[in-house]
């Protein structure tokens, strides 16, 4: 059997994430969030694959924080973003017994430090702005916010219909080509926007104007948002509209990834409820 490649820091080693066991990897992301800011952030290990694709994250360049015995102390998951030749913290966590060992922190240094090591320009995250523990550990390490990055609801009704404006469906082969486009061309973009975590929709519908784009899906009784980009506030507010008229009887949701800049604020001024909790899109440069 291979042996893992491991560089012990102080009582802990680190190994790479695709050389621990699938089923124990989950085990500790599930015992990491058990107490999450949101609520406990539970994946049934049948969708753990997809989870980690969506995520975009890249088990080989991931790390795991072990124990003496070989135990799972803390993880940090890795995405690359080649089109800004950055990488991006996917998701980084403790196990409780594990917080205040120093993993974690241990487990970040790592990550700069081989993403500088790789000739990355920066490393990126999220982060809810809400989490003081963990955004006072990023901005100890050099991390800034870059933009708000918040969800909102609104109720059927809540935003006046419009058909107005010249937008078009469109196939996600196309929706896929735009969003690559995008992502060229407006930098700090949430991957979880952007064309590496759309590709693995199921049932997911696009809108388009000429310089704007939305992507949802229908579940239950809501218009779920998956990705709103708009940098002209009357395409946006076209896009929305639309929306409200073809579906008056649903609730709109757009999860906490929308730019103020980028479709945010047609949302408020359309009648869109921000919502308490937000994230912080943060870079680092390297």
């Amino acid at each position: 059997m291979r042996q893992p490649t491991d560089t012990h820091v102080h009582d802990f080693s680190f190994v790479r994430a695709d050389e621990v066991a699938p089923e124990i990897l989950h085990a500790a992301f599930t015992g990491a969030f058990a107490d999450y800011l949101i609520g406990p952030f539970q994946i049934p290990f049948a969708q753990w694959p997809m989870f980690l694709a969506r995520q975009g994250v890249d088990l080989p360049l991931s790390r795991v924080a072990l124990d003496a015995a070989g135990a799972p102390l803390a993880f940090a998951f890795v995405a690359q973003r080649p089109v800004s030749n950055r990488w991006r913290l996917a998701t980084m966590g403790a196990l409780p017994a594990a917080r205040g060992t120093g993993a974690a922190p241990a487990l970040l240094d790592d990550f700069i430090a081989r993403a500088a090591a790789a000739g990355m320009r920066a490393v990126e995250l999220e982060v809810f702005a809400q989490n003081d523990r963990a955004r006072r550990l990023y901005e100890g390490r050099g991390f800034r916010r870059q933009h708000d990055l918040f969800g909102y609801v609104a109720e059927p009704g809540a935003i006046a219909p419009s058909t107005a404006g010249a937008l078009h469906a469109i196939d996600m082969p196309h929706l896929l080509a735009w969003l690559d486009a995008a992502e060229r061309r407006l930098p700090d973009l949430p991957l979880q926007v952007t064309a590496a975590t759309i590709r693995h929709g199921i049932d997911y519908h696009g809108w388009q104007t000429a310089d704007s784009q939305i992507v949802f899906s229908l579940p239950d009784e809501t218009v779920m948002v998956h990705s709103f980009i708009a940098p002209r506030e009357a395409d946006a507010r076209a896009l929305i509209q639309a929306l409200a008229a073809v579906y008056p009887e649903r609730r709109l949701r757009v999860p906490q990834l929308q730019r103020e800049d980028l479709g945010g604020a047609a949302l408020r001024a359309l009648g869109a409820v921000p919502q308490p909790l937000h994230q912080q899109l943060m870079l680092r440069p390297l």
